[in-house]
């Protein structure tokens, strides 16, 4: 595929791209589709290091020595020489090697130090026999099992080298990574300033927690929804709320969004059929393209920039919503963070515990709950339960489910006890 040079040339000319059609887009394509048009945020903070967990580094960190930068001992044991390695030999224990001190005297052969983890081998030994290897009688040590060579030794840069790349820019700080970071005496580090996303819901339909339901009207349950995966995602949330089919408040509420954020995220008024204000007012206001996804739930699905902020426009109904936001707007929002190589979220092999009816030509994610049976015909075996009712507006399917059950595109009609491929929920962000 030519890699488009604009959205607004793909806009005026879609046949500038061979096989883009906006009426039947693959998921995949379309998740390609949105790379290339994403602008990563560039402006770099400085942070204390606890300061900086979920944040996406903007420098590389350089080990300024050796990990761990002396020899040492990985058990608690005896450290010796290599050479007085007989069964028979008893070895005169010389002293003891803590942790955090030095052991100053050269060891000898025929001598041996008591040493415990961590604690640096002191000159001359090379190996370190664990305690339970060896029997003590009179201030020295008889081998119970003759030891390896280096055997329980740490060398210094066994972990990390000096001057080497332990992280590059664009990596996620996790807890392992603050540990690993302390331990190399590094307390600040430079990292990409948060992202903001504002969103907001559209629809005459919709009413806001806390207010009385008239006839016809619903609670807006995609805000919440929302929010709960952005709240994960460790981005700075702006809740624009809920804005009536009005063509003055819509274009208010855009232009004012594009101004605070750098993402865009609202839910209905793309759909064929809804409203044409929204449509007509992206087109306004920036450079917007229409699709019309291969893929059950979500369906319809706007992407493009309003400004300098990134617009997604996803579905109304509450499981579509959550849906094209796992599956188009999380890597985005990694990538826009400065995360230079996203996950993709992993697929897991599982059994169908019933049939599923299932048109080929589109991907479809259906809801499920995923177990390791205990008994019966599965017993030892990961498998998967749909969730009875996979409308896309039965937000209880999400709540009950814990994976997505992916079906591709080339999947037809399934018998019970097929094999599918799963998305996990937990861990997704």
């Amino acid at each position: 595929m030519t890699k488009p040079t604009s959205l607004s040339k793909i806009i005026s000319d879609p046949s500038c791209v061979d096989d883009y059609d906006p009426n039947s887009m693959p998921v995949k394509q379309a998740r390609e589709f949105i790379k290339k048009f994403l602008t990563p945020i560039n402006v770099i903070e400085k942070l204390q290091l606890r300061d900086s967990l979920g944040r996406i580094l903007a420098e590389e960190i350089i080990s300024p020595f050796n990990v761990p930068s002396f020899d040492n001992s990985a058990m608690d044991g005896y450290a010796c020489l290599a050479i007085d390695f007989q069964e028979k030999i008893a070895l005169k224990i010389v002293g003891t090697s803590f942790a955090g001190n030095t052991f100053k005297v050269t060891v000898r052969s025929g001598q041996c130090v008591r040493i415990m983890t961590g604690a640096v081998l002191p000159i001359g030994c090379d190996t370190v026999v664990v305690q339970e290897k060896v029997k003590v009688e009179n201030g020295s040590i008889h081998f119970i099992d003759t030891p390896k060579r280096g055997a329980n030794v740490r060398y210094a840069g066994d972990d990390l080298r000096h001057g080497q790349v332990v992280f590059k820019a664009g990596q996620k700080i996790t807890a392992a990574d603050l540990g690993l970071i302390a331990s190399l005496g590094i307390g600040e580090v430079s990292v990409y300033r948060k992202l903001k996303v504002v969103f907001f819901s559209t629809g005459d339909e919709l009413v806001s927690i806390g207010k009385p339901l008239e006839t016809g009207q619903i609670y807006d349950s995609n805000r919440y929804t929302l929010y709960g995966m952005l709240a994960n995602m460790n981005v700075e949330i702006i809740d624009m709320g809920v804005v009536r089919d009005d063509p003055i408040a819509l274009e208010k509420t855009l232009v004012e969004a594009s101004q605070k954020a750098d993402v865009i995220i609202t839910s209905g008024g793309v759909s064929v059929g809804e409203a044409d204000y929204m449509k007509m007012l992206l087109e306004k206001l920036g450079q917007v393209l229409f699709w019309k996804i291969a893929m059950k739930p979500g369906r319809p699905l706007a992407f493009g920039k309003i400004g300098h902020a990134h617009y997604f426009g996803l579905p109304g109904n509450p499981v579509a919503v959550m849906v094209t936001f796992y599956q188009f707007v999380r890597e985005a929002i990694l990538m826009l963070m400065g995360q230079s190589e996203p996950k993709d979220l992993p697929l897991l092999k599982a059994i169908c515990t019933e049939p599923i009816n299932k048109m080929a030509g589109r991907t479809e994610f259906q809801r499920g709950i995923l177990y390791l049976a205990d008994e019966g015909e599965y017993r030892g075996e990961w498998v998967v339960k749909p969730i009875e009712n996979q409308s896309s507006g039965v937000l209880s399917s999400m709540s009950m489910a814990n994976c997505f059950i992916v079906l591709g595109t080339d999947v037809g009609n399934l018998t019970i006890n097929s094999y599918v491929q799963v998305q996990v929920f937990e861990g997704m962000i």
